[in-house]
């Protein structure tokens, strides 16, 4: 019987045990009908000749902040090193923008003014309209004097959507608000963003999400984790499975709030109760914090940061009650994927799993740590030991991204604790890559590089060589271990006959180039249940997934490209 499409004439990377390599890979409507020879392959109605190029199964971004995509009318302020150009771009964007009551940027660096902190004052004279700037990591916001008026902080009016910083001398707030995001996504924190700061309009949100999507179709991810979305923004997810705008399959994880109580769970419980299942969009873990990140020393450390005697961060609650919090969700049945980065912070969550087993009794949850940036060495084996799924971002352990603050932050002697991708794999532990855009690049051909050369992405500053990974392990945890997290081997992560036919064709065989080769690659072709979502060369004749547009990558203006300047700050 004839196949749909055969893919053959290159080499397919399946990560089936039962037979890792194929020669050819046939498909039938959704799902993979043949994985052979290509002497044995069936007869095709369409055949892709693949000439030499890598076939893989699509890629699950475990991590991907959809709501954050860059914003079209935000100034970006992305590898931004100089105060001076700060004010440069925020200033021609004003005066380009008179119709814009406030000026929005993103992706603010910390180290922007050399030894302390962003304050407004450094913004005087660039505009008299308000400005709202994020930091790259979404964590923090650097305000203007006329912003600070204007949502009432300069007469100590409090905002529920962070914390203001006050001068230690004068009371006088700075201009800096940690604990943002944690903060912004509360109900109260979203509904005072909506009123106030026009990037967080439900329209401007929705764009994002959408950009986004086309650039995930564009890099070969068929798989989404949207990892931290507030219940009030729900809709916008299911407006764009109306529109058909959800290429990629999309997961949201629901945002719990630290001080959430059984009311907020409730409501979790009837969202996913009453939020069909589809096959392009689903409900899936809740999302907590542990600590909040290293950079403006707010995540939990078990001794002082190097820099800062006497300080070691916090969890975000107070421990019994983080563990007890930990416990319920776990005794409801939810899964629970929890943003734990300094080793305390790590540990806390790894002892509050270790109590919910003892109270409720083990279960394959597969629970996740996000990040897991610092981790004690005695807490290496306990991630295999209870379950715990480790979601990573390899692009995170650049020295282009942690030299500075970072590295001077947790000091030297803690290096060997950061980001430890091959002992986590190496101990059995279930291990997940992800790219935190955008933080960092979607493109997962950057990640690649990352987990296997722990570089710049110009090769240089070779930092913590021991945990590099060759390339099949860290493709295998973009791929199968992504499918892995969520429960879907049995559907995706695997190129075997009766499984979805999500899978990408790469521009090139990956496995027989350098590691600094993978960064001119693209994906040439994006494969969701059969049918292309991104099609470089044309080569599927037009065939579309349903529900979809044929090219959905070219629709708009894409939000930056895969290669060249980074799409991330730091």
């Amino acid at each position: 019987m004839a196949v749909d499409t055969l893919y053959t004439g290159g080499r397919i990377r399946t990560f089936d045990p039962a037979q890792p390599w194929v020669e050819a890979l046939g498909v039938t409507g959704d799902r993979i009908s043949y994985a052979g020879s290509a002497a044995d392959a069936p007869a095709a109605r369409h055949t892709v000749q693949l000439e030499g190029r890598l076939v893989t199964p699509g890629v699950a971004d475990t991590h991907n902040h959809l709501l954050l995509g860059f914003d079209d009318l935000a100034v970006s302020l992305d590898q931004v090193q100089s105060l001076d150009v700060v004010r440069a771009r925020i200033g021609e964007f004003a005066e380009a923008h008179p119709e814009l009551d406030w000026i929005c940027a993103e992706n603010a660096l910390y180290s922007v003014v050399e030894g302390r902190r962003p304050h407004a004052d450094d913004l005087v004279g660039v505009t008299d309209r308000p400005v709202f700037i994020t930091t790259y990591d979404q964590h923090s916001v650097w305000l203007n004097r006329p912003a600070l008026a204007k949502l009432g902080i300069l007469n100590g009016a409090d905002i529920a959507w962070g914390n203001p910083e006050k001068d230690p001398t004068t009371g006088e707030p700075t201009g800096w608000v940690t604990d943002f995001y944690t903060s912004a996504m509360t109900i109260a924190g979203l509904a005072e963003l909506q009123r106030d700061i026009p990037m967080y309009s439900p329209d401007r949100r929705y764009r994002k999400i959408t950009n986004s999507l086309e650039m995930a179709a564009k890099v070969g991810i068929t798989t989404v984790v949207e990892p931290q979305v507030p219940l009030a923004e729900l809709d916008l997810f299911a407006r764009a499975e109306r529109e058909g705008k959800l290429t990629s399959r999309t997961i949201a994880a629901i945002y719990h709030a630290v001080g959430a109580d059984g009311d907020f769970r409730a409501r979790i419980t009837e969202a996913i109760r009453e939020t069909p299942q589809h096959e392009r969009f689903s409900l899936g873990p809740v999302k907590l914090y542990a600590d909040d990140v290293i950079e403006p020393h707010t995540a939990a450390m078990l001794e002082d940061y190097a820099n800062r005697p006497g300080h070691r961060g916090h969890p975000s609650l107070e421990p019994t009650e983080f563990t007890k919090l930990y416990v319920e969700l776990d005794r409801l049945g939810y899964q629970v994927h929890t943003h734990a980065i300094g080793d305390w912070g790590v540990r806390l969550t790894l002892d509050s799993l270790e109590e919910a087993i003892r109270v409720n009794g083990a279960r394959d949850a597969r629970h996740g740590i996000v990040h897991a940036e610092v981790l004690a060495p005695q807490d290496l084996p306990r991630f295999q030991q209870l379950g715990m799924v480790a979601a990573m971002q390899p692009r995170h352990a650049s020295p282009d991204l942690v030299a500075g603050t970072w590295m001077e932050n947790v000091g030297e002697e803690r290096w060997d604790r950061a980001w430890r991708f091959k002992s986590m794999i190496d101990s059995g532990a279930r291990v997940t890559f992800s790219s935190d855009w955008q933080v960092g690049e979607m493109d997962p051909l950057i990640g690649l590089y990352s987990a296997m050369t722990r570089a710049r992405l110009d090769g240089q500053d070779v930092w913590t060589p021991d945990e590099r990974l060759d390339l099949d392990r860290a493709l295998r945890a973009y791929t199968l271990g992504g499918a892995e997290a969520f429960h879907r081997e049995d559907q995706v992560g695997m190129l075997r006959p009766g499984m979805l036919a999500d899978l990408v064709v790469w521009s090139g065989d990956l496995y027989a180039m350098e590691p600094a080769e993978l960064l001119a690659q693209r994906a040439d072709l994006t494969v969701v249940g059969g049918a292309p979502i991104h099609d470089e060369r044309g080569e599927l004749g037009g065939l579309v997934a349903a529900g979809q547009m044929a090219d959905p990558g070219g629709a708009g203006q894409s939000c930056g490209e895969p290669h060249g300047d980074h799409d991330h700050a730091h």
